[in-house]
Parts: C-alpha cells; structure tokens; sequence
C-alpha cells in the first residue's frame, strides 16, 4: 500500500499567511531571498528583462536622453541606476503593470516604455525578478532601498 505524503502545509500556510498579516514590520525584514529564489530570479530576468535592460543589468546606452521618438531607453538595473531609488511595492507594480500605467497612476508626466508583465509573470517570479536585481547591488544600496522599502510599507 503507498505511503500518503503528509500535507501539513496546505493547514499550515492560512495560518502562516494571517499572521504574516498580524506584524507590524514588513515581512521582508525577517526574511532573505533564498540562493534557489535568486536563482530563479536571475534565469526570469535573462529571459523577459535581459534584452532591454542588459544580461549584467548594465541598460543600454545613452539611457539618461529620449531617443527619436521621446523614449528613454532601458535604464541599468545595477547600482549605477535609479532602479534601487525605488520601494518594492512600486517595482513589482512596474513591472507587473508596465511603466506608463504606474506613472500615469502617480501623476507622473512622462512616457515609459516598459511593458507590464502582469500577464505572463506570477506575482512569485516578478518578486524573484526584484529579488535577483537587488542581490546584485553593494551592501550599502541595498540597505538604502530597504530603508525605502521599509518605509512605505508603514
């Protein structure tokens, strides 16, 4: 006779879930993405970030000035630009969304060129996306977008 698995985890999770809910500081504070999570992140952004913003995060050229169009190009995701500026909450909006409903939403006069992803990413791998980005960046900028992030989520 086959042996059942045990599937505490499906009981479990609600429970984890409502009290995740419960605390008063941000999850993100207690808990760092995984090496498996990272790995994961970096193989989403080769495949759906990569061709735009650079397989070493580096944005393509020029990306500060509109091109012909008024379009800026795809921004660096290292630490050389404004990516870790941002919170959490809005990055994963971004790329879920895409850029001009975010900014648009935000009062922001500005045309953006990203597309959202909200389509054809989970909200798991969008957070691994975010996740590989920000394991990328010196320890310094990483706290400082934490502080960020921190801080809106109050």
């Amino acid at each position: 006779m086959p042996v059942k698995p045990l599937l505490l985890g499906r009981h479990l999770l609600p429970a984890f879930s409502v009290m995740i809910g419960l605390t008063p500081v941000p999850v993100a504070a207690f808990f760092h993405a995984s090496e498996t999570d990272t790995d994961s992140g970096r193989a989403l952004y080769v495949e759906y970030c990569a061709a735009c913003h650079g397989v070493d995060l580096e944005g393509q050229p020029d990306w500060r000035r509109p091109d012909a169009n008024g379009l800026y190009p795809a921004p660096p995701h290292d630490e050389t630009g404004h990516t870790w500026h941002h919170d959490d909450a809005m990055l994963i909006d971004y790329i879920a969304r895409g850029g001009q409903a975010v900014l648009d939403d935000m009062g922001v006069t500005f045309t953006s060129g990203m597309p959202g992803f909200g389509s054809v990413l989970d909200q798991g791998e969008i957070e691994a996306i975010v996740e590989y980005i920000k394991s990328t960046w010196p320890e310094h900028i990483r706290d400082l977008q934490a502080q960020r992030s921190n801080a809106t989520a109050d």
